[in-house]
């Protein structure tokens, strides 16, 4: 495997990761809502079979188990797992406000391997003091969007050829789809967090963490009090200057655009890369490769990395230590309270 990673860049790798064989290994399952759907659905295309699947919904876990015959138990997790076997992977999919209790209840019963739904935590406060109880477990955070093939394909262009010489990047988001019966209020309270990091994490990924920030909010919502506005600039460890702007009040969507030294390109949406060379107002898509085609873009990766940590040379994924600073970010970007 060290020979094939130093003869192949990321996104090769990420185009090629079905020529390697997963089907021996063993998953636990936590959840069984859409994004445990969304796991589930790209486990059994990658042929992974040997997948137990724990929920407290009899009815979404028996759909779940039944479409791809996973093995499912019904009941509270902080009772199930300790009867649990180690796994080679465990990945956690509850409700926000429950992902680190369930992590850390896979940590005391053996699990080693765990892969826990973005973003971990509403707070960096519980971050950190989960993080102090971690000693030999590998542990990452699933921000998804780290894995997409357009994410390291414009990764490639700018180390290779391109130097970036500035970001732009929205969040609007679309409130009237939010479901607010699936999660506490203080997820919808602090939905930055909850969903907009996922768009502005991927867009400090591509040019390094802001060393200065300035950051302004204006209007309100009833669930979300801190604003609706949000508008910002800075300049990034890497010297990049970067602006950004959402209005949850207004029409939009998630975006980034980054300009280098020969074009400009665009993540809109973000599972697509396209650009426009000097000169031209026409945005040209570019072609993208994947392992695992009709799945939700950047899980197999995540899966492929987990399950062989030597993929993380070239796929890096998110550790605690790194979500805690998206965390920080999200508390100055959105003026939330540390609490």
């Amino acid at each position: 495997m060290s020979n094939y990673l130093e003869k192949n860049n990321n996104s090769d790798i990420i185009s090629n990761l079905n020529s390697l064989d997963f089907t021996k290994k063993s998953i636990l399952l936590i959840g069984a809502g859409w994004m445990a759907s969304q796991h589930a659905d790209t486990l059994s295309k990658m042929k992974i079979h040997d997948v137990t699947v724990i929920d407290k919904n009899q009815e979404n876990l028996q759909n779940l188990c039944n479409k791809f015959h996973f093995k499912g138990i019904n009941g509270d997790f902080n009772e199930i797992i300790p009867k649990i076997e180690p796994k080679d992977l465990v990945i956690i999919c509850t409700p926000v406000h429950l992902l680190l209790l369930a992590a850390q209840k896979s940590i005391d019963h053996g699990q080693t391997n765990i892969l826990i739904e973005k973003p971990g935590s509403l707070y960096k406060k519980e971050l950190n003091l989960f993080l102090k109880n971690i000693t030999t477990q590998r542990i990452r955070i699933g921000y998804n969007r780290f894995c997409y093939p357009a994410f390291h394909k414009l990764l490639n262009i700018c180390k290779k050829d391109e130097k970036i010489l500035s970001c732009h990047f929205t969040f609007t988001e679309w409130i009237h789809t939010i479901n607010f019966s699936n999660n506490l209020s203080d997820t919808y309270a602090r939905w930055g967090i909850s969903n907009s990091l996922h768009v502005i994490s991927m867009a400090f990924g591509l040019i390094g963490l802001p060393k200065t920030i300035s950051s302004y909010q204006s209007g309100m919502l009833d669930w979300h009090p801190s604003g609706s506005i949000f508008t910002g600039s800075g300049i990034t460890e890497n010297n990049i200057p970067f602006s950004y702007h959402a209005n949850w009040k207004s029409s939009g969507r998630w975006g980034i655009e980054i300009m280098t030294t020969e074009n400009s390109y665009r993540l809109i949406p973000l599972e697509k890369l396209r650009v426009c060379s000097k000169g031209s107002v026409e945005w040209k898509e570019l072609s993208l490769d994947s392992s695992y085609k009709n799945t939700k873009s950047g899980l197999s990766e995540e899966i492929a990395v987990m399950l062989d940590s030597t993929l993380e040379n070239k796929i890096p994924l998110i550790t605690l230590e790194k979500a805690i600073q998206f965390n920080e970010i999200a508390e100055k970007i959105f003026n939330y309270s540390e609490d």
